[in-house]
């Protein structure tokens, strides 16, 4: 069986080899070629998966190590024949980690306000649960859900009225809720003056031309802050929007080691479960903890990732050296240094009250 793969999927080699040989492409390159005679595609989100890429292969699988499935024709696949499977909720707790990291940088008083999320699945799910436990007042609007399994539920006129809005939607053009450019130049004249957005969903919720005519209009009375992880028309993106972004990265707000490795592992499960193979024990050298010697929520966020690092480093290659937008969006994403996720850490030193903040998150404490 040949398997061909993005090579930036972590422990795609040791995960797939079980079962036949796997050669490895950076994900946009994966083209008709590579996968003319091939069984199986793995994929992230940088490669579109359609009748152009697989008519004239003999693909019989592709899984996507990733929660959002707008990059893959699944109609498509659904014709041909072909099993689809993805990884919804393999980063969630990365994402969470980067908004957190996000709101310490530029809203230090950020617990004290509220926060709006729209779309509460996998992602905004997890974010709300992790809100709730520290106190923070949510407001959430998902139209798929009922009350029953969302308590702070709300119309989308009135969460966008929220302090800070958190963007955790699929991309959708279609069916009753389409989520293309939701967030357009009405939307963003409705929020309050001094909100802050924040989308680490999908970059084409939001109208990025109409949203940096806003930031460029802005009158003295409002001061919205913006934080994007993604951007419409990736890797291509529109450069004056990044000048005017209180915080722009290259969607690399899931990118945890963490988040990668659950990607591989949950389309691994899946291509075990169409072959109607038992799932194998797989066994890697585990990660150590780290100590962390922190004061207060604020520090052991940051210390274990700052996404202010992140900014610089991504406005650094594109804004100053004047990089080539694609290649350097895609080199800067693909080599954002190594995250782990908070329960890698033990934290010491700490009060009673943040203890408990950080135990909430999922930080261990370390016992002398």
């Amino acid at each position: 069986m040949k398997i061909v793969a993005d090579e930036n999927m972590p422990l795609v080699k040791e995960l797939f080899t079980p079962f036949g040989e796997v050669e490895t492409f950076p994900g946009r390159e994966l083209g008709p070629e590579q996968v003319k005679n091939a069984d199986v595609l793995l994929v992230r989100s940088v490669t579109t998966v359609n009748a152009e890429l697989l008519d004239d292969s003999t693909i019989r699988f592709v899984g996507s190590a990733t929660i959002g499935t707008d990059h893959v024709d699944q109609d498509y696949l659904k014709q041909q024949g072909i099993q689809f499977a993805n990884a919804p909720g393999c980063n969630a707790n990365a994402v969470v980690q980067y908004v957190l990291s996000v709101l310490f940088r530029l809203r230090p008083d950020w617990q004290e306000q509220t926060v709006g999320i729209v779309g509460c699945g996998n992602v905004g799910g997890r974010l709300y649960q992790t809100l709730q436990k520290l106190g923070v007042n949510c407001r959430c609007y998902d139209p798929f859900l009922s009350d029953a399994e969302n308590a702070h539920l709300t119309s989308f006129e009135e969460v966008i009225q929220s302090d800070i809005l958190c963007l955790h939607t699929p991309l959708t053009t279609d069916g009753p809720f389409p989520t293309f450019h939701l967030f357009d130049e009405a939307v963003l004249s409705q929020l309050l003056p001094d909100a802050l957005l924040i989308n680490a969903g999908r970059g084409a919720v939001v109208d990025n031309q109409a949203l940096l005519d806003t930031l460029l209009n802005v009158l003295p009375q409002r001061s919205l802050q913006v934080a994007l992880d993604v951007w419409e028309g990736e890797p291509d993106i529109l450069l004056p929007l990044l000048e005017q972004v209180d915080i722009g990265t290259p969607h690399i707000a899931g990118y945890s080691y963490d988040g990668k490795v659950n990607g591989t592992t949950m389309v691994r499960d899946a291509f075990c479960g169409w072959l109607g193979e038992t799932i194998p024990d797989s066994t890697f050298d585990s990660l150590s903890m780290s100590d962390l010697n922190v004061a207060s929520l604020e520090e052991a966020v940051l210390a274990t990732f700052d996404v202010e690092k992140e900014d610089r480093r991504m406005k650094e290659a594109l804004l100053i050296k004047g990089e080539y937008i694609p290649h350097s969006f895609d080199s800067q994403r693909k080599n954002c240094p190594k995250r782990l996720e908070f329960h890698h850490y033990n934290v010491v030193n700490v009060e009673t009250v943040e203890a408990k903040k950080m135990a909430a998150l999922g930080f261990q404490r370390r016992k002398f």
